[in-house]
């Protein structure tokens, strides 16, 4: 099978999804001749046209709000959030209006938008640039939130998103743009809801999203020259929640660690210990166990920002330590 881009698979996504149905069109802040600012769009405004992929103001609230409009009228806006920090300031447009509007009007309004933005760091950008929000809308019925890790599972799932008749966050990480996966070249879906069980293992289980991911496969390999075995579990979905994959492997191992970008205070670890805690404590041999970005906000420094993330040395303490318990 072919291997492409992470940035390419979303871009064949919005490709196929353009050329197969009229109602759907791009809009966002530089995503015309630029192609975004991260190119995910580049050559799309040039085969569909400014009314298919539209430049729009610096305006989140603007973006969104015209394109719940939009959804509501049956078209089927797809659009571009250029970081996760700033979909706060659409906070009432996603979390009170399309998130809402299908339950209060008795299901006959749709509202099928599909929110892409980008989260997480490791370029050095700063506070108002590198955040990993995506806890801050697992607390809102009505989202769904999607989370991908890998080539595949980015196409698989904005496919799946676009869609859907219901607002769906996508949420892309900055450092997967240009890592590299299989991606068959026929059009395909993955469907909401089902976690990928990234690497089999029988010690720990070991879930995690979006770079985090690609960080603890990394990690299980090594460890397994050291005879530990991880299992690593990628959601996928946050919203809705694979739960049942989770428990089967936590009965399997007994021992859980979630990794996240997100700080840990309410981070989405949080909510998928807690349920572990309620529904698989019997099979647990140790306390669950968090990993996640300290409780401050992302420094510029590349230095500090590597310390308040976690890394592949922090991820192997956790393991280990959770394997000795």
């Amino acid at each position: 099978m072919r291997e492409i881009t992470f940035r390419e698979a979303i871009r064949e996504a919005l490709d196929e999804a353009l050329r197969s149905d009229a109602k759907v069109f791009l809009m966002g802040e530089d995503i015309g001749p630029l192609g975004g600012a991260f190119t995910v769009t580049k050559g799309l405004f040039d085969k569909y046209g400014r009314k298919r992929v539209r430049n729009t103001p610096i305006s989140e609230v603007a973006i969104v709000g015209a394109a719940t409009g939009a959804a509501m009228a049956g078209l089927r806006p797809i659009t571009e959030i250029m970081f996760c920090d700033f979909l706060p300031l659409a906070g009432d447009q996603i979390i009170n209006q399309a998130a809402k509007m299908r339950y209060m009007f008795g299901g006959q309004v749709k509202v099928p938008l599909t929110i892409r933005t980008i989260l997480g760091a490791g370029l050095s950008a700063a506070a108002h640039h590198s955040q990993s929000n995506e806890a801050l809308f697992m607390h809102t019925p009505g989202l769904k939130l999607v989370i991908p890790s890998t080539p595949y599972d980015a196409k698989g799932l904005l496919k799946t998103a676009i869609l859907d008749d219901n607002p769906v966050i996508y949420f892309e990480h900055r450092c997967l743009y240009d890592s590299k996966g299989p991606v068959p070249e026929n059009s395909y879906s993955i469907s909401f809801g089902r976690a990928d069980v990234k690497k089999e293992g029988r010690d720990v289980t070991l879930i995690a999203t979006a770079e985090m991911v690609i960080k603890s496969l990394s990690v299980a390999e090594e460890l397994e020259q050291e005879g530990i075995s991880v299992e690593v579990i990628d959601p996928r979905t946050l919203n809705p929640l694979d739960m049942e994959t989770i428990y089967e492997s936590v009965k399997k191992t007994g021992r859980v660690l979630i990794v996240h970008e997100a700080v840990l205070t309410c981070g989405p670890g949080a909510e998928i210990a807690a349920r572990i805690s309620e529904e698989a404590f019997d099979y647990l041999d140790a306390p669950v166990k968090r990993l996640a970005t300290k409780d401050v906000p992302i420094p510029m420094a590349p230095v500090l920002e590597d310390f308040v993330i976690p890394q592949k040395e922090d991820i192997k303490i956790a393991i280990k330590s959770l394997r000795n318990f």
